[in-house]
């Protein structure tokens, strides 16, 4: 197996918006290296298959041990489900070598999060709009709230070519789609 670089080092690199996915089994990320994104979030039953991609891992619906132990490259934070262990669980992925990825979906997560563990890689959930046609706004409306020099990522399941180009436009370096977003991308 070729090593894998890391995430951050990933989603900087070349030109244009990067594309992550949502994997939920072992034979989604063959599909999504077939699509050259240039990292994957896999849940427990997608991380078996960690040892035949050389594509960044983040590992999501675990604890930090549990990602670091199953080989992942990076873990998901969730902010919101993680309230008063913030910090802690901040601090094991990064002593375990994980990189981070703090998922906020709303201003006051996201104030919260850079005033008490400040993250290199945000990742933007529109988890709060209603409606999809809502998403892109949702996540537009956070980023002027992110500092410059952290790496934003947008949640989107499944973008169009248009929600595409104004994350681009805007200044987001990543975007997180499921396999059915691959189209746009």
């Amino acid at each position: 197996m070729t090593a894998r670089c890391r995430l951050s080092e990933s989603i900087s690199e070349g030109d244009g918006i990067s594309v992550l996915v949502h994997t939920a089994a072992a034979t989604d990320i063959a599909m999504a290296e077939q699509h050259e994104v240039e990292g994957v979030v896999a849940g427990q039953r997608a991380l078996v298959a960690l040892a035949a991609t050389t594509l960044p891992v983040i590992a999501r619906g675990l604890l930090p041990e549990e990602a670091g132990e199953a080989g992942a490259d990076a873990w998901l934070l969730v902010a919101a489900d993680h309230g008063d262990e913030l910090e802690m669980r901040y601090s094991e992925a990064h002593a375990l070598g994980l990189e981070c990825v703090v998922e906020v979906r709303d201003e006051e997560e996201l104030e919260v999060v850079l005033a008490r563990i400040d993250p290199e890689i945000v990742l933007l959930s529109p988890r709060a709009a209603e409606h999809a046609e809502e998403a892109v706004d949702c996540v537009l409306e956070l980023l002027p709230d992110v500092p410059a020099g952290k790496l934003v990522v947008a949640e989107l399941r499944a973008p169009t070519v248009e929600d595409l180009e104004a994350l681009e436009r805007a200044g987001i370096d990543a975007v997180l789609v499921g396999l059915g977003g691959l189209a746009a991308s």
